[in-house]
């Protein structure tokens, strides 16, 4: 994908997108450069942090706002993004489908001339596991 935008395969690039594509999770910034330096421990922080930036504006990586302030991030699989809602209790971030807002950012942009990137920021709520043990 890179190639084909014109863009360059660094050493950061690719360890970046290795750690993200070995599983489904939402990882912070902090998780990936864990996982960076298991396996090059040349790479350097702010190389890590620059290459999620870079990969999140080419639209390979997506980045979601979680709680407060928290950031994580995946890789973007079959060329779309998707939404997120995010646990408040025991912190899981589980995915949503993309279009699950349509209804509701089309009302936004008609009535209030608003335009909503929901694919930025998670949906905060609790999830069923933990409605179950407040109970």
């Amino acid at each position: 994908m890179l190639r084909a935008r014109g863009e360059r395969m660094t050493g950061p690039r690719r360890a970046v997108l290795t750690v993200l594509a070995e599983g489904d999770e939402h990882l912070s910034a902090e998780a990936v450069l864990d996982g960076v330096t298991r396996r090059e421990s040349g790479v350097h922080r702010a190389s890590v942090y620059r290459t999620l930036e870079a990969l999140s504006d080419l639209g390979i990586v997506q980045h979601i706002h979680v709680g407060h302030g928290g950031t994580t991030y995946h890789l973007v699989r079959n060329g779309t993004r998707h939404l997120h809602a995010h646990c408040r209790v025991c912190g899981v971030v589980r995915d949503l489908p993309s279009d699950l807002l349509d209804g509701v950012a089309e009302a936004l942009s008609r009535n209030h001339q608003f335009l909503l990137d929901p694919g930025h920021v998670a949906l905060s709520g609790t999830c069923l596991g933990c409605r179950r043990t407040d109970s």
